[in-house]
């Protein structure tokens, strides 16, 4: 089950917080109403934000995790004259959760801007035809893998796919290439999280579009058959910080907390040699919905993620998200600015998501 907590007014700075702490915290709000309610198990506000009634506002549905971007938003409520009502996932599911809430909801738009944590499932949303071209900020400058040539969609922020490796290897059976995960040396014990959602899709669906079905389908079969298989990348972190496996493929974001938390682990970035495809790294994206019922309020947010402020905070903060901005000097704790990234087609990625949908489907229910 999914669980939403929508149109949070973050003036009233609202966690992002399990069920009965989030009747605690709606004791405090004034003593709204909440209601439980649809087959999904949806927490709603049943009256909203009152701090600023008839003031302006922006609805903004948020994949990135609430302790990450909660704070952020927040900034921008206090810099301007504009409420951000968040609508947060708290599932390892929580990308495919919202987007398919925004395609149920097309016909008559709620949101107005989708900060999402990865790239694949905005770019589904341009294919629907539910996104509308804006104006990032006027000094945006990143590579044009990262932005969209129609406008649609802006990347900042991203954060690398990298093996976690135990630090008590084998120098001769250590882990550097996500081959591995299919072939690990040695009778390691490696780790990927169910490839169905959020970046751990995107990734396959990058492989899908780059070795073809026939070569990423054995591929997968062979992670499936050697690999420990688990709910979301943060499980597959802690899983080879504790010592219950010995590598695994995760996010950076998850990575650098076993590393910051003292955990016998390291980084690797995979496939860096010459003849290797390289490390993919995946951006967040910002895009604004089309027919958004606040569509100026949307810009004005748009424009101040993706300023160069925003990335330099993300990197400085608890997930050490990587600038892709090339004006930011803030770097990022991952230390990714020596890494050879894969070169990437994500709009190609993305026709090719839905057959890799089926294969994987029923590779890994």
């Amino acid at each position: 089950m999914w669980r939403v907590v929508p149109h949070l007014c973050l003036r009233h700075r609202v966690r992002n917080a399990s069920a009965s702490e989030s009747q605690q915290v709606a004791s405090r709000w004034d003593r709204r109403r909440w209601l439980m309610g649809g087959s999904a198990g949806l927490l709603l506000s049943a009256t909203g934000c009152t701090s600023r009634a008839q003031g302006r506002e922006v609805v903004a549905y948020v994949a990135l995790d609430a302790e990450f971007s909660q704070p952020i938003l927040e900034e921008f409520e206090n810099q301007t004259d504009i409420d951000v009502r968040a609508v947060f996932d708290v599932e390892s599911t929580k990308t495919v959760g919202l987007v398919n809430r925004l395609i149920a909801e097309r016909r008559r738009t709620r949101c107005d801007l989708f900060w999402n944590n990865e790239i694949l499932h905005t770019l589904r949303l341009k294919k629907l035809g539910m996104l509308q071209p804006f104006e990032p900020p006027t000094d945006y400058q990143v590579p044009d893998t990262f932005r969209d040539p129609q406008a649609q969609w802006y990347g900042f922020a991203a954060r690398a796919r990298v093996l976690l490796v135990r630090k008590d290897l084998p120098s001769d059976a250590r882990p550097a290439s996500i081959q591995d995960l299919a072939e690990p040396k040695a009778g390691l014990r490696p780790a990927m999280a169910r490839p169905l959602f959020g970046t751990t899709a995107t990734h396959a669906a990058v492989l899908f579009s780059q070795w073809g079905k026939a070569r990423a389908t054995k591929y997968y079969r062979a992670v499936h058959e050697k690999s420990r298989i688990y709910s979301g990348n943060r499980q597959v972190a802690e899983a080879v910080g504790r010592g219950e496996v010995d590598f695994g493929i995760t996010d950076t974001d998850d990575a650098i907390v076993q590393i910051e938390k003292g955990a016998p682990v390291e980084v690797v970035f995979p496939d860096q040699g010459e003849s290797d495809m390289g490390t993919l790294f995946i951006p967040n994206t910002i895009c604004i919905l089309r027919g958004a019922p606040h569509r100026s309020e949307a810009q004005e947010l748009a424009r101040f993620l993706l300023s160069s402020h925003v990335e330099a905070r993300l990197a400085r903060g608890p997930s050490a998200q990587i600038p892709l901005r090339q004006d930011v000097s803030t770097r990022s704790r991952i230390a990714a600015d020596a890494v050879r990234s894969a070169a990437v087609d994500f709009e190609q990625a993305a026709r090719v998501w839905p057959e890799a949908m089926e294969v994987l489907g029923a590779l890994f229910r």
